[in-house]
């Protein structure tokens, strides 16, 4: 069995713009600006230079730059100074450096990013749409 090589799979460098939705596998790491969505299993960084507008579903999630929008991780989100998070939050696993800035709710639970989406309660996992 052959050991996967971890490392940024895709990076969209500070001088570079996207639009629309973003589905990826494995790592991904935004320096620039993206609007839309995100989707993916894998993890997320949002460099120190980044601006993301966009509704983002994501295994993890490692934020210093500036996100506006809805966040559901299915295992952990970090927020590292000198970030700025406006939106919700819903993971299990939430770390917040001192230094940030974060404007929304926060709902730490069990999410799950899935295919279906099942009827929710305090009690039960959440399942999002892809």
């Amino acid at each position: 069995m052959k050991k996967q090589k971890e490392g940024i799979n895709a990076f969209l460098g500070e001088d570079t713009s996207f639009e629309g939705k973003l589905s990826f596998t494995g790592t991904v790491r935004i320096d620039g600006r993206l609007k839309g969505e995100v989707f993916s299993e894998g993890t997320l960084i949002v460099g120190d230079s980044a601006k993301v507008e966009a509704d983002i579903k994501v295994g993890r999630l490692v934020v210093s730059g500036e996100i506006n929008g809805n966040i559901l991780a299915g295992e952990r989100i970090e927020i590292h100074a000198p970030a700025r998070v406006f939106g919700d939050i819903v993971c299990p696993v939430l770390i917040i450096d001192e230094g940030v800035i974060f404007e929304g709710n926060c709902k730490m639970t069990e999410v799950s990013i899935g295919e279906e989406k099942q009827e929710t309660s305090d009690e039960k996992k959440v399942k999002v749409i892809k």
